[in-house]
């Protein structure tokens, strides 16, 4: 893998967003609505979610499956 060779003056870096406060107030969104603003971090808040909701929706299946085998 090649090494990216850096531009600048090492350890000095310049954002805009930064600068005009638009990651802070993305951030402050994201924490008071609980949805992150970034894609992977919504397709990692899903994918947490469905790995909790398979094991729920096991178990509600099994007495689901025992009624209708008994009736």
């Amino acid at each position: 893998m090649a090494r990216r060779r850096s531009t600048g003056i090492p350890g000095l870096s310049f954002s805009l967003k930064r600068a005009t406060g638009v990651t802070a107030a993305k951030r402050k969104i994201s924490k008071a609505t609980g949805i992150p603003l970034s894609k992977a971090g919504r397709r990692a808040k899903v994918g947490r979610m469905a790995g909790c909701l398979i094991p729920t929706l096991i178990l509600m299946a099994i007495p689901v499956i025992l009624l209708i085998t008994l009736l």
